[in-house]
């Protein structure tokens, strides 16, 4: 057997791709409920239902999906010019703490914003322009997150501790008017969805219709053809650094002001690291990435009502969201390439 590279792939494939790695991931997640001892019809009903089947339920989904789609927004412009930002987790606390350290100074909304997503990109930068001497990104960028949650633990633990919290370690939190205002009345939802939303068009629109986005995935496509073609590949990579980052810094300030209202260590489930699912799965494509981020949503949320009916462990959804990954990659691997079976010739050995 060996793989051989298709010299057109389909555009067909390449749509469906997605959908095969849901339905493959459905498929072998069916074994591990079932292997729970709960029926796997009713619990992928109830998982369903609690993603989706009411209105607090898709609520509470949006609510969810509105931090993934900026996170999947900075994992899918990163990799499109092959800059692996595995940093989106640390990049998201970064900019949640910097937008609480400005509300505590007195700052404005727009300024908490700004600040936000200047701490995202500036802790992106570093690992982009070590790249350029030979440091591997991937390597980087994760020991960053935990360098960055260990700051944030010791900011609430000592000077940006709430005094009030009962010993907790959280910040302050956020004054009334640099709150996101809610979208849907008596729920979490807030307006920062609409922003997730608008950010996603933008990006795409930059990516499709202008010069930097052609450059963009000219440089993700082939760096050195890129760079043979006049392309300024290295002012490329650093704004798509300086691009993802933010990107992760603002999903830090969309969810301290728009859900939680203060800052904790707990704040982010992982919101960064399902971003790279997320991104994996819309196959890189920024509108398809609202699509993936409400999907994870929903089975993040979905998971939890199921829990509770069939006796299944919360933790399938994290089952879901990984195998979801794993399936994805192998759709994109044969998209790209066929699976080619050689048969021994006549004689040789067994």
């Amino acid at each position: 057997m060996r793989l051989e590279r298709r010299a057109f792939p389909s555009r067909a494939m390449a749509l469906a791709a997605p959908l095969l790695a849901v339905a493959v991931t459905l498929a072998l997640s069916a074994a591990l409920v079932a292997w729970a001892g709960a029926p796997v019809g009713r619990a992928y009903w109830l998982l369903l239902e609690g993603g989706f089947g009411s209105r607090l339920a898709l609520t509470e989904t949006l609510t969810r999906a509105t931090p993934l789609i900026l996170t999947g927004l900075a994992a899918a412009v990163a990799f499109r010019a092959r800059l692996w930002n595995i940093g989106a987790e640390g990049q998201l606390y970064a900019g949640a703490l910097a937008a609480v350290a400005v509300a505590g100074a007195g700052g404005s909304f727009a300024v908490m914003v700004i600040a936000a997503m200047a701490a995202g990109a500036l802790l992106l930068l570093g690992p982009a322009l070590l790249k350029r001497l030979g440091v591997d990104e991937v390597v980087t960028t994760l020991l960053l997150n935990f360098i960055v949650l260990l700051f944030v633990s010791a900011m609430l633990d000592g000077p940006m501790k709430d005094p009030m919290a009962m010993g907790w370690p959280q910040s302050i939190a956020l004054p009334d008017e640099l709150q996101i205002a809610n979208l849907v009345t008596r729920s979490r939802l807030h307006r920062g969805l609409l922003a997730a939303l608008g950010v996603a068009i933008a990006l795409a629109v930059l990516l499709r219709h202008t010069t930097l986005g052609l450059e963009i995935r000219a440089v993700g496509a082939n760096a050195r053809a890129a760079a043979f073609a006049g392309m300024p590949v290295q002012r490329v990579t650093l704004l798509v650094a300086l691009m993802s980052g933010a990107l992760a810094g603002l999903a830090g300030v969309v969810e301290v002001a728009g859900r939680a209202g203060y800052l904790t260590l707990d704040m982010s489930p992982g919101y960064g690291y399902s971003g790279i699912v997320v991104a994996m799965l819309a196959g890189l494509s920024p509108l398809g990435v609202v699509a993936a981020a409400t999907f994870v949503a929903g089975i993040l949320v979905g998971a939890d009502g199921m829990s509770r009916q069939v006796g299944v462990p919360t933790y399938i959804a994290d089952v879901i969201v990984a195998l979801a990954l794993l399936a994805m990659l192998v759709a994109t691997l044969l998209v790209h390439y066929r699976v080619v079976w050689r048969r021994p010739a006549a004689g040789s050995a067994a």
